[in-house]
C-alpha cells in the first residue's frame, strides 16, 4: 500500500543511557498533532538500528523523513541514504529535531533543542536545500576499503579523543558543560601529537599535528567558516601549542574566533589525502576503526535534501 507523498516518516532515537525518553517524545508529539500533521512514527532500539529503519521507510516510499536525533544518528540516515540509488534519494527529503548529546549540525541552521514548536513549524514549510556530504575512503584493519559520509565534520587527533570521553562524561553527568569540562583534562595535562601527512590541494604538510578539523559545516567551531553547500571542505590543522597557547585556544573556540589562534592553519579543499598513523578519526562524532595506509577526504556536492528553516 502506497504511502501518500504528504505523510511524515518519523525516526525516533532516544539518547542513550537517558531515562526521560516517553516525556521527551510526548513534548514533540503534541506539536505534531496540534498541527495536524500526518505521520508515522518508529523508534530505534540500538545505534546499529538506525540504518536498518531508515532502509525500511525508504524502501515503504515514505518523501519526507524526519530523524529525532544529534549528529551521529543523523550520519546514520544520511549514510543509509547515500547508498540508495540517485534517483530514489533525489526523492527523499531529510529534517532534522535535535534530540542528541551533540547536536552541532543543528545549532549550524539554527534549530533549538528547547523549541519543538518553532523546529515543527520550520519543517512543516518544507523549504528543501540540497546540501553537500563529505566522504572518507580508508582501508581497515582487515584491509577492507570502507566509505563513510559526513555532513558535519571529520575530527583526527586529539579533539576526536576529547569528543569521545565528552560523550561518555555526559552520558554520566548528564550536563553538556560539566561533560565538557571532564574532557578537557587529558587536552591540558597529556597534550598529544601525531605524525601525519596531509596532501591539501598542492600543499603538502609532513610534521607533528595535535589535531585536524575537516569540516562540511562548522566542525563543533573548529571550521566556523565551513558552509555545507559551498561544494568545498574547510580544513584545520593545529599544530601542537604550548600550554598558555592552549588555553588562548580554547577561549577563541569558546568565542567563535578559533581560526585567529598561531597554532591554526586553516585551508579550503574539494579533495585531500592523508596519512594519520595511530591517531584517532571521528566521523559526525563516533570514532571509527583506524584507517590503515593513506586515505581521501572529498566533497560530493548537492546530494542531499535537507530541510532548512523557513
Amino acid at each position: 500500500m502506497a504511502v501518500e507523498e504528504s505523510r511524515w516518516a518519523i525516526l525516533y532515537c532516544p539518547k542513550k543511557g537517558w531515562f526521560n525518553t516517553r516525556k521527551r517524545w510526548s513534548r514533540l508529539q503534541q506539536e505534531l498533532d496540534a498541527r495536524s500533521i500526518h505521520y508515522d512514527f518508529v523508534q530505534s532500539e540500538s545505534v546499529e538500528s538506525v540504518e536498518r529503519l531508515m532502509t525500511m521507510l525508504i524502501n515503504n516510499g515514505y518523501r519526507t523523513i524526519i530523524i529525532v536525533g544529534g549528529d551521529t544518528a543523523l550520519n546514520d540516515a544520511v549514510n543509509c541514504l547515500m547508498r540508495q540509488e540517485k534517483m530514489v534519494r533525489d526523492q527523499v527529503a531529510l529534517g532534522l529535531v535535535p534530540n542528541g548529546l551533540a547536536n552541532d549540525f543543528a545549532r549550524f541552521w539554527g534549530f533549538d533543542e528547547d523549541n519543538d514548536a518553532q523546529t515543527v513549524e520550520w519543517l512543516q514549510a518544507r523549504r528543501v536545500r540540497k546540501i553537500d556530504a563529505g566522504c572518507i575512503t580508508y582501508r581497515d584493519k582487515n584491509d577492507q576499503e570502507q566509505h563513510r559520509y559526513f555532513v558535519n565534520c571529520i575530527n583526527i587527533g586529539l579533539t576526536a579523543d576529547i569528543m569521545n570521553l565528552r560523550i561518555q562524561a555526559r552520558q554520566v553527568l548528564g550536563s553538556r558543560q560539566l561533560a565538557f569540562l571532564w574532557s578537557l583534562v587529558p587536552m591540558l595535562f597529556h597534550p598529544h601529537d601525531y605524525k601525519m601527512r596531509l596532501e591539501i590541494d598542492y600543499d603538502v604538510v609532513e610534521r607533528s599535528v595535535m589535531t585536524v578539523c575537516v569540516g562540511n559545516a562548522r566542525g563543533y567551531g573548529q571550521t566556523p567558516s565551513a558552509t555545507p553547500y559551498s561544494g568545498l571542505l574547510d580544513v584545520s590543522v593545529v599544530y601542537n601549542p604550548k600550554i598558555k597557547q592552549l588555553l588562548e585556544g580554547l577561549w577563541l573556540l569558546v568565542t567563535g574566533r578559533f581560526l585567529n589562534h598561531k597554532s591554526v592553519h586553516p585551508y579550503r579543499t574539494r579533495d585531500m589525502k592523508a596519512d594519520t598513523g595511530k591517531a584517532l578519526v571521528g566521523v559526525d562524532g563516533r570514532l571509527i576503526d583506524r584507517p590503515v595506509g593513506e586515505y581521501r577526504i572529498h566533497v560530493e556536492p548537492e546530494v542531499i535534501n535537507f530541510l532548512i528553516p523557513a
